[in-house]
């Protein structure tokens, strides 16, 4: 959906942004932008990596990231852009690659389901716990001075890698149980993603904590408990 997309991602940050200018209020504004942004462009990427969107949803996302950094430099608003990498979490939707296998995963070991459509399993992704990176938002709008932040674990993995690790937390072997279907395959796709973590490791003290090896069996073990859930009280 690009024009809902862009109403959203881009026209509702600036309406946001407008907003707390004309008002007055003083307040500290955060952006959440977005890996997406850098697209095309090869790894590491950091906060001077050139911008190379490949989706509606990337292009959106670059509007409203520089919309930020215009109204703080002309307005001296506390504005500042998060641009996150992937980051996970048994709450992520299920149409996202991660949760969509390790939901995929509780119900193959459960016997509800056989197979698992994926699209393509060579994209490198810098995948994160969404726990740890909401700290980094509000320790974002700690600082006196605002600025940009990427927010990433600096280590990739494909999708191959991801599915692999998540059924091997149920004693199953991906390949028995992964099929391409061709629905799942960007027109323009984004080959690999990996954050340079070093200026929101110096400036705000972070790390990340968890790799996405343990993120997929966290995952996995979230779902499982989920289903079994689910069934004990349907019974």
């Amino acid at each position: 959906m690009p024009q809902y997309t862009g109403q959203v991602d881009a026209v509702g940050a600036v309406g946001l942004l407008e907003a707390i200018r004309s008002s007055g209020i003083s307040t500290r504004f955060y952006q959440a932008s977005t890996s997406e942004l850098f697209g095309g462009t090869p790894p590491p990427q950091n906060e001077e990596s050139a911008f190379r969107p490949r989706s509606p949803y990337a292009a959106a996302k670059l509007m409203a990231y520089w919309c930020t950094v215009n109204y703080r430099e002309g307005y001296g608003m506390h504005a500042t852009n998060g641009i996150l990498f992937n980051h996970e979490s048994p709450r992520r939707g299920e149409t996202f690659v991660t949760r969509k296998i390790t939901r995929a995963v509780a119900e193959i070991a459960h016997g509800s389901t056989k197979k698992l459509f994926l699209g393509n399993l060579d994209a490198v992704r810098d995948w994160g716990y969404a726990k740890e990176y909401v700290e980094t938002m509000w320790l974002m709008l700690q600082q006196d001075r605002p600025s940009d932040y990427v927010v990433a674990t600096g280590i990739g993995a494909t999708v191959r890698d991801f599915a692999e690790a998540a059924f091997a937390r149920v004693g199953l072997n991906w390949q028995e149980h992964v099929q391409i279907d061709n629905r799942y395959i960007r027109p323009t796709e984004v080959d690999s993603l990996i954050g340079d973590p070093t200026k929101v490791s110096r400036v705000l003290d972070w790390k990340a904590s968890t790799n996405w090896f343990e993120l997929a069996g966290l995952m996995v073990d979230a779902d499982i408990r989920h289903l079994e859930s689910q069934k004990s009280r349907k019974q």
